[in-house]
């Protein structure tokens, strides 16, 4: 099959001569698969043109396996992962490739093994930094958690929860980046040649391209700086009680992830129960149950049954603390007016089950 028509924003093939007689080089090319696209090469294309090697890349979409060997850079078909050759395929029965650094459960996809290669140069230049950033590994391997992984995983048909075998979903979800790009196909109504679907991928590989950099900037800016509060947190627990039970965070931030990673760092994964800190809406504050892990609704222990549901002096009848404001039905949080009420709420929670 020959290769689809050149975006118009790419650099033609060929060499171009300037006024001054020099020599401009050929535009390098990313090859990818004609067809019907999906997210992980747009997104794969994506990072592969924020690279200094790849910048300015002609995007070829292929199966002919001679237009393919002479391309720089061939992702999600060809059949071959050699990163030597610069040849990022995954669906060959062989691959097992994982990225590594602690995540061992899902296969990638390309744009899981560009971002593998290319990950740290891409995170690099979004921000800004240079190689040698002292935070840059640990935004690198965020992004691959927060966002990377779960392309890899759709990709690869991968629940993200173990489910018995013929259980059907209570509903219908075409709200994820995959599903999204998937729409920007054209309908089985619709005209469907190669350029009108290579019009339609190059606005998948921008739509991929600024989620991703959402998520760099996010993961950079927004997390990073939050695992100062906890770390601080965490220090004090044993002097908030004796137990280390109870964290009181003093700076309000996105706490959740940073405690699960601290905790494992630390070797007492799962001893934090209970989190107090302000919420900056109204100036009163809260006591927050830890979840048993990321993503899960279940605690590691949950505000007393007895208290759920209720509200201000019913509550605090109930509790006999002053000032209670809430508790959830579910018991996953409580509110309180003052600091005091709500670390008061958090210890008496560790001696009611």
């Amino acid at each position: 099959m020959a290769s689809a028509p050149l975006a118009a924003t790419t650099v033609a093939a060929g060499p171009a001569t300037f006024l001054t007689g020099l020599k401009r080089p050929m535009a390098k090319k990313i090859g990818t698969h004609s067809g019907t696209f999906h997210c992980d090469e747009a997104l794969g294309c994506w990072l592969l043109r924020r690279t200094a090697q790849f910048q300015e890349a002609e995007i070829v979409r292929t199966r002919d396996s001679e237009v393919l060997k002479d391309l720089d850079v061939v992702i999600d078909v060809g059949g071959e992962y050699d990163p030597d050759r610069l040849r990022f395929d995954h669906h060959q029965r062989s691959f097992e490739t994982k990225f590594g650094c602690g995540f061992e459960t899902t296969r990638l996809s390309s744009a899981g093994l560009v971002y593998k290669h290319f990950g740290r140069e891409v995170v690099a230049s979004l921000l800004s930094w240079p190689l040698d950033h002292p935070d840059l590994e640990k935004v690198y391997l965020e992004v691959y958690r927060n966002f990377i992984e779960a392309v890899d995983a759709v990709d690869n048909g991968v629940g993200q929860y173990e489910v018995p075998p013929g259980t059907a979903p209570r509903y219908v979800n075409n709200t994820t980046l995959s599903a999204r790009v998937g729409a920007l196909n054209p309908r089985w109504n619709e005209r469907s040649d190669d350029a009108t679907l290579y019009e339609r991928f190059l606005k998948a590989v921008e739509l991929t391209g600024a989620e991703f950099s959402s998520a760099v900037d996010w993961v950079a800016r927004g997390w990073l700086p939050g695992r100062r509060p906890v770390v601080e947190a965490l220090a004090e627990r044993h002097n908030v009680h004796p137990s280390g039970k109870i964290m009181w965070l003093k700076e309000c931030c996105p706490w959740k992830e940073h405690l699960y990673e601290l905790e494992r760092e630390g070797g007492f994964f799962g001893e934090v129960l209970f989190v107090v800190f302000q919420d900056d809406r109204d100036g009163s504050y809260r006591v927050q149950a830890v979840s048993v892990g990321p993503g899960s609704f279940e605690n590691r222990r949950s505000l007393p049954a007895p208290w759920r549901g209720l509200r201000d002096d019913a509550l605090s009848a109930a509790s006999g603390i002053p000032g209670c404001v809430f508790v959830h039905a579910s018991g996953f949080i409580g509110g309180n007016k003052t600091l005091e009420g709500a670390l008061e709420m958090a210890k008496r929670s560790l001696e009611l089950e």
